[in-house]
């Protein structure tokens, strides 16, 4: 557990030094490789599409505190089933049906 930890908290510090990382939906709207979760959660359409699909994950306290400024992809690595690559592909899918929420 400790490990998974500072593994999270060394993947935030990364995360939050590569610009590539979007802090809002583009004009293309929500990725799972570039937005970060917190966008996603802060935006109540896309955040019932993280509850209704990736229900264990949501649920991790880690995911909605620390998890905030990573892509989902990034915490793929962390979650490899419930953030499958076939899964990541269908929650793409459903955060393509969503306006991103201006901010």
């Amino acid at each position: 557990m400790k490990r998974t930890v500072r593994s999270l908290v060394a993947t935030v510090l990364v995360a939050t030094a590569v610009p590539a990382i979007t802090l809002a939906a583009d004009a293309k709207g929500y990725s799972v490789n570039d937005t970060q979760v917190g966008v996603l959660l802060d935006d109540p359409a896309a955040n019932e599409v993280l509850k209704k699909m990736i229900p264990t994950v949501y649920a991790n306290e880690m995911f909605q505190t620390m998890g905030r400024e990573l892509t989902l992809k990034a915490i793929q690595q962390y979650e490899p089933d419930a953030l499958s690559d076939e899964n990541l592909a269908k929650l793409q899918a459903e955060l393509d049906k969503i306006k991103p929420k201006d901010k």
